[in-house]
C-alpha cells in the first residue's frame, strides 16, 4: 500500500498516451544510422550488481572495483565511478586501468587537474603510449584553457560578447537561401522554415544566429530565477525534460503533441544541449520560439546549460565546428540568464535536478538565488540542477559526485513548508520516459529517447491542466535521424573504452 498522503493518480498508467502505428517502434532507420540499442541502463545496473557480488566475495581484488567503475562511467555514476577507481588504486597502486578510469570520471566532472595528475602518471609508466599521451595533452589544454578563464572572470570589467558585435555589419550572401529574421523579428513562418532547413541538415546563417542569441538573452534577463505562472481551470500546459541535442526527436513532439502557441504552451525542463550532436539546432530552436512566444514558452536551466559540461560533452566543439569560437562565449552568457525553476498555481515546482542538500529551503529562498553565472560546487542552485531522488529516508552522497540525493521524507518536508502538492524535475534517464516516485510527490520526465542512441529508452512529455494540475503522461519512441553519432563534437577524453 502506498503512502496515506500519496497523490491519487501515483503509480497509475500514463492516460492518453499516442501509440505508434504498428510497425512504428520497430522501424530500423538503418538508412539514419539509428538501429538497435546496443545496451541499456539496466544493463549497466546488473553489471554494477554482479561486480558488487564479486566484490563481496574477494574485497581485495582490485580488477573488480576498476570493472564496476567502469560499469558506473557507463551509468553516468560519475562519483561512485571515481570512488571505486580510488579504491582499485588504493589496493593495487601498479593496476593501471585504475588511474585511466579515475581520471575519466574526474574529467566527466570537470575536475581537470585532478585527471591530469592521472594521465601524467600513464603517461609515466607508458611513454610510448599513443592514446595515453593524448589523452595527457588534450587533458593539459583543458587545465590551461580553464586557468586562462579565471584569469579573465576576475576582471571586474569583463566585457559582454555582444559589446563586440556589429550584427548590422553582417552581410548575408546572395546564396543563401535558408530562413531569415523578418525585419530583424522571428515569426511563425520563419520558425517553421528553420524547423524544415534544419531537419535538411542545412545551417542557419551566422547573422541570424547572432540576432537570436542576442534577442533572447535580453528576454532572459528580464526573468525572475523563479518564474511563477498561473494556469486556468480551462488551460494546460506541456512539460518536456532532457532533450540533449536529439533535434528530430524534438520534432517529434511537435508533431505529437502541436506546435507551441500561445494556446498550448510548453516548459522545457533543462538539458537541452550537449551529447546530441544536433545541439546547435535544437537550442536555436528553442530560442526562437522563446522569442516568439515570451509568456507561454518557458526553459529553465539544466546542469549541461554550463561551461564545464559544455566543454566536455559536445557542445562548445559543435558551435566551433558549425560557427565560432564567439558564438560559443556568447550561448555561454545566454545560459547564465535561464531561470532555475518554475511554479505552476504555486502547487507544482519544476526544476531540472531536486530538492537541497540542507532542509529549510523556501521558495523565497529560490527567488533570491543570483543565476547568473557558472553554478557553484554546492549550495541551493547546484542542488537545482544537480540533486536525484533516492527511494530510501534521508540523505545521501551522490552518485554522480555532486549535490546528493533525497528520500521522500526530505520530499515531503519541503512540500509541506511551501505549501506544494509536488515536484517535477528531469535530469534522469528512465526506461518509460518517466518515473512516479515517494508516493507521487517527485514525478521524473525525460524526453530523449533511446538516449545516446543505446539506452533504448522511451521519451514522455508531461501534459497539466490547470483544472487538476494532475500529470497527464505521453510517451514516445526515438524516430530516425541521420547519420551523425552522438558525441561526435564531445572531448575524446571521454571515450571510455580504455585498454
Amino acid at each position: 500500500m502506498g503512502h496515506p498522503n500519496a497523490a491519487p493518480w501515483a503509480g497509475a498508467p500514463p492516460r492518453g498516451t499516442p501509440r505508434p502505428p504498428p510497425g512504428e517502434q520497430l522501424r530500423g532507420g538503418a538508412a539514419y544510422g539509428r538501429g538497435p540499442p546496443n545496451s541499456s541502463m539496466q544493463d549497466y545496473e546488473q553489471a554494477v550488481r554482479f561486480y558488487s557480488s564479486a566484490i563481496e566475495l574477494a574485497p581485495g581484488n582490485a580488477i573488480y572495483y576498476g570493472n564496476r567503475s567502469l560499469a558506473h562511467l557507463r551509468a553516468e555514476s560519475y562519483g561512485a565511478a571515481l570512488a571505486d577507481a580510488t579504491r582499485a588504486l588504493q589496493l593495487d597502486s601498479a593496476y593501471l586501468k585504475g588511474y585511466y578510469r579515475r581520471a575519466a570520471s574526474n574529467m566527466a566532472l570537470g575536475r581537470f587537474r585532478a585527471a591530469l595528475r592521472d594521465y601524467e602518471m600513464v603517461v609515466k609508466v607508458r611513454p610510448h603510449d599513443k592514446d595515453a599521451k593524448l589523452k595527457y595533452q588534450e587533458c593539459h589544454k583543458l587545465v590551461k584553457q580553464k586557468a586562462f578563464e579565471r584569469a579573465i572572470a576576475s576582471d571586474e570589467h569583463k566585457r559582454s560578447v555582444v559589446d563586440s558585435l556589429d550584427i548590422e555589419s553582417m552581410t548575408i550572401e546572395d546564396e543563401y537561401s535558408g530562413p531569415k529574421l523578418d525585419g530583424g523579428r522571428v515569426t511563425l513562418a520563419f520558425m517553421k522554415d528553420l524547423m524544415q532547413w534544419y531537419k535538411d541538415q542545412k545551417k542557419l546563417h551566422r547573422k541570424c544566429a547572432y540576432q537570436i542569441l542576442v534577442q533572447v538573452k535580453e528576454v532572459l534577463a528580464k526573468l525572475p530565477t523563479l518564474v511563477e505562472t498561473t494556469l486556468q481551470e480551462t488551460e494546460q500546459v506541456t512539460v518536456c525534460g532532457d532533450t540533449h541535442g536529439q533535434f528530430y526527436d524534438l520534432l517529434n513532439i511537435f508533431e505529437l503533441n502541436g506546435l507551441p502557441s500561445e494556446s498550448n504552451p510548453y516548459i522545457f525542463n533543462g538539458d537541452f544541449v550537449d551529447r546530441g550532436s544536433f545541439s546547435v539546432e535544437v537550442i536555436l530552436t528553442l530560442f526562437g520560439f522563446k522569442l516568439l512566444y515570451p509568456e507561454h514558452f518557458h526553459l529553465l536551466r539544466g546542469n549541461h546549460e554550463t561551461d564545464n559540461m559544455n566543454q566536455i560533452y559536445g557542445f562548445e566543439g559543435e558551435v566551433k565546428a558549425k560557427y565560432t569560437a564567439q558564438m560559443f562565449a556568447l550561448f555561454s552568457e545566454v545560459f547564465e540568464w535561464l531561470p532555475l525553476a518554475q511554479c505552476i498555481n504555486g502547487k507544482v515546482l519544476i526544476m531540472h535536478g531536486g530538492l537541497f542538500s540542507e532542509d529549510g529551503v523556501t521558495l523565497d529562498d529560490i527567488r533570491k538565488i543570483e543565476r547568473n553565472r557558472q553554478p557553484p560546487d554546492s549550495g541551493p542552485m547546484c542542488d537545482l540542477l544537480w540533486s536525484d531522488p533516492q527511494p530510501q529516508a534521508g540523505r545521501a552522497v551522490s552518485k554522480r559526485g555532486v549535490s546528493c540525493q533525497f528520500g521522500p521524507d526530505v520530499t515531503r518536508s519541503f512540500l509541506e513548508l511551501n505549501g506544494l502538492d509536488y515536484i517535477i524535475r528531469s535530469h534522469e534517464v528512465k526506461a518509460e520516459g518517466y518515473e512516479v516516485a515517494h508516493d507521487g510527490k517527485c514525478v521524473t520526465v525525460f524526453s530523449a529517447p533511446n538516449y545516446c542512441d543505446q539506452m533504448g529508452n522511451k521519451g514522455s512529455y508531461i501534459r497539466l491542466r490547470g483544472s487538476d494540475l494532475r500529470p497527464d503522461f505521453h510517451q514516445f519512441t526515438a524516430v530516425p535521424h541521420p547519420n551523425v553519432k552522438p558525441m561526435m563534437y564531445a572531448s575524446t577524453l571521454l571515450q571510455l573504452g580504455m585498454m
